[in-house]
């Protein structure tokens, strides 16, 4: 249908086989085999060239519209090829939000305007299944260097998360600005996390100082563990993402021997490698995990 576009736009078969760069003989033999699919007359010949029938015409008009639509498929695919446009389904969990995700997604906007991210929530037990089972590109997990083993999931390191220690405002330990593990053993405690690879971290900080921490209290998230804090009903280990706006009423102090850390990865579907939109949204989820780190040296360097 396109070399009889040619024919028609030019008038003639030699003309249409000069501009497509083909021999006269191969674009007759072109017009012949779509006349027999047609079943009809396509051409007619006047003078030294040919016009087509109305059959002809009819075609050359669906010719055209094909050929845009190639044309338009072409330059989608080259989209996609370089990554300029895609479309990327992500999960992440809260404090990784405001912190990673926010920051990761408006790079990605300026960089890949036309990269769509369908952005969710992660399942609250484990968003493995989505990444595995293909209904997730992308999942933001906390998990231990242990168990990074998951078929059809390749976990990318971003970044590990220092838990901090939250005191009321005016405990006694707010006095000293590093704080041992074994200087919480006596305290009563709130409880930030829920089972979990979250709590796991500060257990085993515990243990390794000797002592299991007594949970007076459990919330559902970082606020609300703050909250507990600042009324005094006990001491609490938040991470750092989770602090990006503390209480009024605690102070905030780094741990040590051990310092519990959390480990987040992304976690990606498959070994084979990243779509270009994928590797766009993995390489701004590092930029904003390396802004965070220049923040967080700053902040450290101020103080």
């Amino acid at each position: 249908m396109q070399v009889l576009r040619a024919v028609v736009t030019s008038g003639s078969v030699t003309a249409a086989a000069r501009n497509l760069g083909y021999t006269p003989s191969a674009v007759s033999q072109q017009m012949a085999a779509l006349e027999k699919e047609a079943g009809i007359a396509l051409l007619e010949r006047t003078g030294r060239g040919v016009r087509p029938t109305d059959a002809g015409r009819l075609l050359t008009e669906y010719a055209v519209a094909i050929g845009k639509q190639l044309a338009e498929a072409e330059t989608a695919l080259a989209g996609l090829r370089s990554g300029r446009t895609g479309r990327v389904s992500m999960r992440y969990f809260t404090t990784a939000g405001a912190a990673l995700v926010a920051p990761a997604l408006a790079s990605l906007r300026r960089a890949q305007p036309d990269v769509r991210v369908e952005l969710k929530l992660a399942d609250p037990d484990d968003p493995m299944p989505e990444v595995r089972d293909g209904h997730a590109d992308l999942a933001l997990v906390v998990r231990p260097q242990g168990q990074l083993g998951v078929e059809g999931v390749r976990f990318e390191h971003l970044l590990d998360d220092r838990y901090h220690a939250v005191l009321p405002a005016g405990h006694p330990l707010a006095a000293k600005r590093l704080i041992d593990m074994t200087d919480l053993a006596d305290e009563p405690w709130v409880a930030s996390e829920s089972p979990g690879p979250c709590l796991d971290p500060i257990l085993e900080a515990c243990g390794a100082a000797g002592f299991s921490p007594d949970f007076v209290v459990e919330s559902g998230d970082y606020a609300t563990a703050q909250g507990f804090v600042a009324a005094g009903l006990g001491v609490s280990l938040v991470p750092e993402l989770g602090l990006d706006t503390p209480h009024s009423g605690v102070v905030v102090r780094e741990v040590h021997n051990p310092v519990p850390v959390r480990s987040i990865y992304a976690a990606v579907r498959g070994p084979a490698p990243d779509r270009p939109a994928v590797r766009g949204l993995l390489d701004a989820l590092r930029d904003a995990v390396a802004q965070l780190g220049e923040t967080s040296a700053g902040s450290s360097g101020a103080a």
